[in-house]
């Protein structure tokens, strides 16, 4: 079976990245797109433009919808999708709280659908090789995780400036640091927080959060966010036996790139891969009901849950 996808929304990285990740990948097709721009949309090579999201997940040949669209509207077409008969792939993150991602989840096991959270840095191949260290004990226990995730942008007319349309470096950044934590420390986190520092925008978004958190009850976490800061990229795992961290400004955003992962004295080298195209063939297998290799639904909830928290802090 192929999986016919269909795309909502046509923006940057719908067109740049899985547009051509869906017509890469094996046993998927990209068959619709609707967005704002029937020109864009058209540009993605579908086989059916349609002129609006409802005709989209109204359309029977469509299998599996994914969405990149505002942070705000994630949960609104989300929801439609799945009641309409389709798995979903939606962009990070999931939705704007924890509460919205509790009412995603019932109607996707209501209607028994596939959402899964489109963090594609999770099917980098580096990064499965750095939660497989953690796992298997190679650092010792670990007793440390400090990431950083910074850039400097325009954001004049950009939803991310916009605290009513889920913006802030937080929402935006913040949930790649937080789905790391699961992944290093097999899905389960218990967490408390330390420390939160925020600095606000003219436009009351979170242009910068940094915070500090124990996870587990003895593995200290911190966390940098930031839409105003010097480009960074940092991941650091300090365990009791050895420590682990990716090669400089190397950390989240690798894709089609060389990765460097130093383990200790050990320096390991990676080839580019393209995590958009095998974060789309492992979901289109688990929708034909194949080895599911996505993961597990609860982990978006936990870093819904994360994300709230340190909000409110």
């Amino acid at each position: 079976m192929t999986v016919r996808w269909g795309f909502i929304g046509a923006g940057y990285v719908a067109s740049r990245a899985m547009g051509p990740a869906v017509h890469a990948a094996n046993g998927a097709i990209l068959h619709a797109v609707a967005s704002r721009d029937a020109k864009r949309s058209a540009e993605l090579e579908p086989v059916v433009v349609h002129q609006s999201y409802r005709a989209l997940i109204d359309d029977p040949n469509v299998d599996a919808v994914y969405i990149s669209l505002t942070n705000m509207q994630h949960k609104e077409w989300v929801v439609a999708a799945l009641e309409a008969g389709k798995h979903v792939l939606c962009e990070k993150p999931l939705a704007l709280n924890a509460d919205e991602v509790r009412a995603m989840q019932a109607v996707a096991e209501r209607h028994q659908r596939l959402l899964v959270e489109a963090v594609w840095t999770r099917w980098q191949t580096r990064m499965r090789r750095m939660a497989e260290v953690v796992r298997r004990g190679d650092l010792g226990e670990p007793s440390s995780i400090s990431t950083a995730f910074t850039f400097q942008g325009d954001l004049t007319g950009n939803y991310r400036s916009q605290p009513e349309m889920g913006g802030g470096a937080l929402l935006d950044v913040g949930c790649y640091q937080a789905h790391l934590w699961l992944m290093l420390l097999e899905e389960s986190v218990d967490f408390s927080i330390d420390n939160v520092v925020t600095v606000t925008g003219a436009t009351g978004i979170d242009l910068t959060t940094s915070a500090e958190v124990v996870l587990n009850k003895s593995i200290r976490a911190d966390a940098l966010c930031s839409f105003d800061m010097a480009p960074q990229q940092r991941i650091a795992v300090n365990g009791t036996v050895a420590s682990m961290r990716t090669g400089d400004g190397e950390a989240f955003t690798l894709w089609k790139s060389d990765a460097t992962l130093i383990i200790g004295d050990t320096v390991e080298k990676f080839a580019p891969d393209d995590a958009f195209a095998q974060m789309v063939e492992d979901v289109s297998a688990a929708i034909r009901g194949e080895s599911n290799k996505i993961f597990p639904a609860p982990s978006s909830l936990r870093v819904a849950e994360i994300m709230d928290s340190i909000r409110t802090f």
